[in-house]
């Protein structure tokens, strides 16, 4: 999930359906804002929700400011990532590669100053060890 203009909220679903998708959406969004979504049928009806759906299927990407290309865009860094610099993600480990492209679209930001970024990034690493134990287990 992106909020417009905003940061990435961004996490690993087992199986992509209503029920395990919705819960996620009450949790990250707040209560009365606009969804824009696709058309899949895994968005119909979300109570506590307006939304707005691009039907891409006939060809619709975009309809006033109603989009989903931001979100669109951060899957399209993270597959670009997934391919291109790491091959192959196993599913046990594939949360921390979308963490780490998350923090990278929250936090690149080059008007940020670089010490306020590498700050950022100790504080979110402080108190999460990964052993070479831990990583192969």
């Amino acid at each position: 999930m992106r909020e417009r203009g905003g940061r990435v909220v961004a996490g690993t679903i087992d199986d992509v359906n209503a029920s395990t998708v919705r819960p996620v959406i009450s949790k990250y969004v707040e209560a009365g804002a606009t969804l824009h979504t696709d058309e899949a049928t895994i968005y119909k009806n979300i109570a506590g929700f307006a939304h707005e759906t691009i039907n891409h299927s006939a060809g619709e990407y975009v309809r006033d400011d109603v989009t989903t290309n931001g979100i669109e865009s951060v899957f399209a860094v993270l597959k670009r990532g997934l391919i291109g610099v790491y091959h192959h993600a196993s599913p046990k480990h594939l949360d921390r590669y979308v963490d780490e492209f998350a923090f990278r679209l929250n936090e690149g930001n080059v008007k940020n100053h670089t010490m306020t970024r590498l700050d950022s990034f100790v504080r979110g690493t402080a108190g999460k060890r990964l052993t070479y134990k831990g990583l192969i287990q």
